[in-house]
């Protein structure tokens, strides 16, 4: 079981941008490698920010609005929002040191 819990298109505006907690949203789908590489260090992300930031999954396939909004064009692909507003956004397969060193940056 995943310490990043799913979110959908129409769960977005309040799990996400009304969150007073930052947020990390890892976008990825069921037929990627890479994506499914990062979801354990995703998870250990998660446990390890437990409190200070909410860890998120959403499943492009199936969620198609939210990927065009922000132009995720590439997965995996991260976001970090805060107050509503993307303060970083990467994309790519990492070790777990530069995902957790992308986070740390912009907390």
């Amino acid at each position: 079981m995943s310490n990043a819990l799913d979110v959908t298109d129409s769960m977005w505006e309040t799990a996400v941008l009304q969150s007073e907690t930052p947020v990390l949203i890892d976008f990825w789908a069921e037929w990627c490698g890479p994506c499914k590489a990062m979801g354990p260090y995703v998870d250990k992300l998660a446990e390890e920010f437990a409190g200070r930031l909410k860890v998120l999954k959403l499943n492009t396939q199936d969620n198609i609005e939210v990927p065009a909004r922000y132009a995720i064009q590439s997965i995996p692909a991260f976001l970090l929002v805060k107050g509503g507003e993307v303060a970083h956004q990467f994309i790519g397969s990492m070790p777990y040191e530069r995902l957790k060193a992308q986070v740390e940056e912009h907390l």
